[in-house]
C-alpha cells in the first residue's frame, strides 16, 4: 500500500450562513487531522491539501491561507493548526470533488499512490464526492471517522456509512490508521 493523506478543504474562511454548526463539529476534527498528519508525515505519507477557491479566481493557495488564518476569520480555529508546511502538495479545485478539473490524477500517480486517507470538510458533499471520484479511478479509500465533519452529526453518520457500503471505504478511528 502506498498511501497519501488528503486535508480536504481544510483552509476554508467558513464564510457562510451556516458556520456556526460546522465549526461546532470541524475544531475537534481539525484537533484530529493535525494529529493524524503528524505522525503520518513522520511515516513518510505524502500530505496533500485538496481545496476549494472558494470563488477567489485570482487567488493562490498561499494568499487563501494568509485570508484563513488572519484575524477576525472565522476559520482561523480549523485553518490555524493545519497550515501546511513547505513540503507538502496542494491542489486547488473549483467544485465538490477533488477530482473534477484539478491535477490531482496526475499528483497521486506521479506519487505511485493507490491509497487515499480523506479527512477534511464536509463529509457530505467535498469529502464525499471526492471519495466517490477516488472509488471511480479504483484508489482503495481510508477514511477516519474523527477526521471529517459536516454541520450536523446524521449528515457525517450518512456519508460514513454511505462511503462504507457503496465506496468500499475502511472507515475507522484516526489512532487506529497504520500505513507501512
Amino acid at each position: 500500500m502506498k498511501a497519501a493523506l488528503l486535508l480536504i478543504d481544510v483552509i476554508n474562511d467558513m464564510e457562510f450562513p451556516e458556520r456556526e454548526k460546522l465549526l461546532k463539529h470541524a475544531i475537534p476534527a481539525a484537533g484530529k487531522i493535525a494529529a493524524l498528519r503528524k505522525r503520518l508525515k513522520a511515516a513518510g505519507v505524502p500530505i496533500i491539501y485538496v481545496n476549494d477557491n472558494f470563488g477567489r479566481w485570482q487567488s493562490d493557495f498561499q494568499s487563501q491561507i494568509q485570508r484563513c488564518i488572519g484575524a477576525g476569520c472565522p476559520g482561523r480555529a480549523v485553518a490555524g493548526p493545519l497550515v501546511p508546511e513547505k513540503d507538502d502538495y496542494f491542489v486547488l479545485k473549483p467544485k465538490h470533488s477533488g477530482f473534477y478539473s484539478t491535477s490531482l490524477d496526475v499528483l497521486l500517480q506521479f506519487l505511485g499512490v493507490d491509497t487515499l486517507i480523506l479527512t477534511g470538510f464536509t463529509a457530505d458533499i467535498c469529502v464525499l464526492y471526492t471519495a466517490n471520484d477516488a472509488y471511480m479511478r479504483d484508489f482503495s479509500l481510508i477514511v477516519p471517522s474523527d477526521c471529517v465533519a459536516s454541520e450536523t452529526l446524521s449528515g457525517t453518520r450518512a456519508a460514513l456509512q454511505h462511503m462504507k457500503t457503496r465506496l468500499r471505504a475502511r472507515v475507522l478511528a484516526s489512532r487506529s490508521i497504520r500505513v507501512n
